[in-house]
C-alpha cells in the first residue's frame, strides 16, 4: 500500500498542477477578454461618426488583447447604439482562445469567449463646430 501512494502521489500532484493551470488560463482570458470589451466601448463613445466608432472599437479590442497576452484565433466585435449625447454604446467582443496544451484533459481544443460591455455618450458633448461664433 505504501508504495503504490508513493508511486500514484506525483502522478496525481502533476495532473492537479496541469487541471489549475487550465482553468487560471481560461479564468484569466475571460478576465482580460471583459477589460478588452470595455475599453472598446469607451473608445466607441470617443469617435463623432459610426463607422469610426466601429473601426476603433475593433483596434481598440484587438490592440487590448494583444496587449494583454491573450492569444485569439479570430476577434470580432459588434457595436450597436447611436452616438447621441447620453445615449449608450455597447460593445460585444468575442475572441476564439486556443487551448491547445490542454489535449492530456480531452478539453475541447479551443473556445469561443464573448464579452459585452456599454458605456454612455458624454451628455455634454457639443455638436461639430459651425465656424460661427458668438
Amino acid at each position: 500500500m505504501t508504495v503504490e501512494a508513493v508511486l500514484l502521489t506525483p502522478l496525481l500532484a502533476v495532473l492537479l498542477v496541469f487541471v489549475a493551470v487550465v482553468v487560471h488560463r481560461g479564468v484569466d482570458a475571460r478576465l482580460r477578454l471583459d477589460d478588452a470589451a470595455h475599453q472598446a466601448a469607451r473608445a466607441a463613445t470617443l469617435q463623432r461618426s459610426t463607422p469610426a466608432a466601429t473601426t476603433a472599437a475593433q483596434q481598440t479590442a484587438s490592440a487590448a488583447l494583444a496587449h494583454a497576452g491573450v492569444v485569439c484565433r479570430h476577434v470580432a466585435t459588434t457595436m450597436t447604439g447611436t452616438l447621441a449625447p447620453a445615449a449608450t454604446i455597447t460593445v460585444s467582443v468575442r475572441c476564439t482562445v486556443d487551448l491547445g496544451q490542454a489535449l492530456l484533459l480531452a478539453v475541447p481544443r479551443e473556445k469561443t469567449l464573448k464579452s459585452t460591455a456599454s458605456e454612455v455618450v458624454d451628455a455634454q458633448r457639443s455638436a461639430p463646430a459651425t465656424g460661427a461664433t458668438p
